[in-house]
């Protein structure tokens, strides 16, 4: 991750969407609920990373194009990473 949490909240805060969207860390959220269960203020981060994706992805806003991966590396794909990755990173 680029940013840690905290400093997304503190950007979300700030109003600097584009700072936000422009980071890797929001799309490399997994979901685990590791930082939710730590937070000291009781945030639900995991809650706030799929918020930001959802309305970054409302915005048609592509981050990965299936054309732009080399054809060989597409075939040695699982397709289950291919679709979940799609769906995670295009709009």
């Amino acid at each position: 991750m680029d940013i840690s949490p905290r400093q997304i909240i503190e950007l979300a805060r700030l109003g600097l969407e584009e700072e936000i969207v422009n980071s890797k860390t929001v799309w490399i959220c997994a979901s685990c609920l590791a930082c939710t269960v730590n937070c000291p203020r009781g945030f639900d981060l995991s809650k706030v990373m799929e918020a930001i994706r959802l309305l970054t992805l409302r915005k048609n806003i592509d981050h990965v194009r299936p054309e732009d991966i080399p054809l060989q590396e597409r075939s040695e794909l699982p397709q289950i990473a291919m679709v979940s990755g799609l769906r995670k990173f295009t709009g």
